[in-house]
């Protein structure tokens, strides 16, 4: 297997592997043009963020700056506002559903590395896919760690760092996330 099928399959990879640092700085330079333009270049900054990720839906928003590691790991559904400041590392899969919101600083991280320290020096990493529901709404200063799972309907308080799995209609919050309220339909 290449470095990149590692990194897509959640196994040990090498980031320095000459062409995941290729494909990152090729998204570098996508979402650094996205991030200098202006409003008044709407058409064009919208075509850098459907040329950058691996699938966007309509109606797609997004406030620079953004940031991303490979933007090709990205799907997201239809009728997507993501706040200012927010950093996607897309090592595998995140999957956005339909009508979600994502306050600023909202960080969703698939990386991460082995806990054993001489693993975790040997300069491999490995990734985990995000998947969020639809019509969830992720507050300011979030963060969605590897893993995790967020059914629909779920509201993530502001500041919240969320391990786990949530299943649909819940609010979370807190650092580690947990549910504090159920939502009715």
């Amino acid at each position: 297997m290449t470095e990149k099928e590692k990194m897509i399959a959640g196994e040990l990879y090498r980031p320095k592997d000459a062409q995941l640092v290729d494909e990152r700085q090729e998204a570098k330079l996508l979402f650094q043009q996205f991030n200098a333009m202006d409003e008044s270049q709407k058409e064009v900054r919208n075509q850098l963020l459907y040329d950058l990720f691996g699938k966007a839906e309509e109606h797609l928003w997004i406030e620079p700056p953004f940031y991303c590691d490979y933007g090709y790991n990205i799907k997201i559904g239809k009728h997507v506002f993501i706040n200012y400041n927010c950093c996607i590392l897309d090592g595998t899969l995140v999957k956005i559903g339909d009508n979600c919101m994502f306050g600023p600083n909202v960080q969703i991280y698939t990386a991460t590395h082995p806990l054993e320290y001489e693993a975790r020096n040997s300069g491999q990493e490995f990734a985990k896919p995000i998947s969020i529901g639809n019509n969830v709404w992720i507050g300011g200063n979030a963060t969605i760690c590897p893993g995790v799972t967020l059914g629909d309907n779920v509201v993530v308080g502001a500041g919240a760092v969320v391990t786990k799995d949530f299943p649909e209609n819940v609010v979370i919050a807190g650092n580690p996330a947990k549910v504090i309220n159920r939502i009715a339909n």
